[in-house]
């Protein structure tokens, strides 16, 4: 469905907001507690496109997952070997998250199966996850040379290894762990800088035996997982549109509650901060292992700033609403080391680059990144979301300091991992 919707500026921002639950843990939810002996329930599931992929194919191996009233998930779990081979190929939709997880899981299985995805997913990258995968004994075949899905998996007997990624990806690291629950010995992946941590908390929280060390993890074969309740908080990802919105709108105040605060994810926080944003921590505390906060955020005044390095993996979902708060900083901002932007749902360095161009922004495109230079507001137009659930919510967030309506083109993807982002947005409007 090509979605078109108008954004007007906004005079002001003021409210108290709860954003959807967090993409990733939601993700993962749902794989464990598939593994784990016993019942596990799912608080504050994120019911979006991706997620429910995830949910979909574990229910294609025999899994029972029941979808509560309240919009919680009780899953019955069949233990680290329950699960049965699919009658069909599994459907991957969009999510990066669900395929190069999955392969992991399913290289260790005693079945053939087969991934796909929408046309989107199909063109992305899927090698860092088979190379390492194939050190492990893994059967694992593909287009293009195995780059490219649907992805043909032979499960099989794995042998555990030690793995030193060139790039710091979650999704690569949390594949590796997955596959290394089924491996004869122990897994480990050491990466550049260390990546989102969900994998390794939460595997530690249904009882694996998961040991990170400086610049690494470790997991142990054969653990016996047990069915929790998880309790999964805002997604970090989805209140950076809101943050971002707040701090370039003038005069508005903003409530962000049980937002998840993992140092690993929170690198948006520490950008936007750095910009001179006015963002506060309230009422820190810990869910499920995972720590989680109120953030309070004020407009601001911002100002352009160097971006590159160890913070990059911690804010990488994040960069397209950066750029656009970049957009209204004083000076120039300059994001180096995120090549990772090029192979996400889109090429997100070239999206955000034509446009916020299109918008009257001052954005030029590297190799790694972008240079951004502030201007007082946007013209306003018609952009197009490339299809990335990302790219869209960011425009609209974009077109709040905008002279005039800003049309976003394609604008359906939001349901990928924020149904209720539309609604959310008019509500605060004052």
């Amino acid at each position: 469905m090509n979605e078109t919707r108008t954004v007007v500026p906004a005079r002001s921002l003021h409210g108290e907001i709860t954003v959807p639950g967090d993409k990733s843990i939601s993700h993962r939810s749902i794989m464990l507690g598939s593994l784990a002996q016993g019942t596990t329930r799912v608080h504050g599931f994120l019911h979006g496109e991706d997620n429910h992929a995830t949910l979909k194919a574990f229910r294609a191996m025999g899994v029972t997952i029941e979808e509560l009233a309240d919009g919680d998930l009780r899953i019955e779990g069949k233990g680290l070997h329950g699960l049965t081979e699919p009658g069909d190929v599994i459907d991957c939709g969009n999510s990066g998250t669900t395929i190069r997880l999955m392969t992991g899981l399913l290289a260790g299985q005693t079945f053939f199966s087969v991934l796909t995805g929408d046309r989107y997913l199909r063109k992305r990258p899927m090698k860092r996850v088979l190379n390492p995968l194939s050190t492990m004994g893994a059967q694992i075949w593909g287009r293009g040379g195995g780059d490219l899905a649907p992805l043909a998996i032979l499960g099989g007997p794995l042998k555990g290894t030690e793995y030193n990624s060139p790039i710091s990806s979650a999704q690569v690291k949390s594949a590796l762990l997955l596959a290394g629950l089924y491996a004869d010995g122990p897994t480990t992946v050491r990466e550049p800088h260390l990546s989102r941590d969900h994998s390794e908390r939460m595997l530690r929280y249904f009882g694996a035996d998961v040991r990170p060390f400086a610049g690494g993890v470790t997991v142990f074969p054969q653990p016996k997982l047990e069915g929790r309740e998880v309790c999964v908080p805002g997604d970090i990802s989805s209140a950076a549109f809101f943050m971002v919105a707040a701090l370039i709108v003038p005069g508005a105040e903003l409530l962000i509650r049980n937002v998840g605060v993992n140092p690993t994810r929170s690198g948006v926080i520490d950008i936007l901060q750095a910009m001179g944003g006015s963002i506060e921590l309230l009422n820190s505390r810990e869910l499920s292992g995972e720590p989680v906060a109120d953030l309070l955020v004020h407009g601001s005044r911002l100002k352009g700033i160097e971006i590159g390095g160890a913070v990059v993996p911690r804010a990488i979902d994040e960069f397209p609403v950066i750029s656009v708060a970049a957009c209204f900083a004083e000076g120039t901002t300059t994001i180096r080391d995120a090549k990772e932007l090029r192979v996400k749902e889109t090429d997100r360095i070239a999206a955000m680059v034509e446009e916020l161009t299109t918008l009257g922004g001052r954005v030029e495109a590297c190799e790694d990144g972008m240079v951004i230079g502030g201007v007082e507001s946007l013209t306003g137009g018609t952009v197009k979301s490339h299809g990335d659930h990302r790219i869209a919510m960011s425009l609209a967030i974009a077109a709040l300091r905008a002279r005039n309506e800003v049309t976003i083109v394609d604008t359906a993807c939001t349901a990928t991992s924020f149904p209720d982002f539309w609604p959310l947005l008019a509500a605060i409007r004052v």
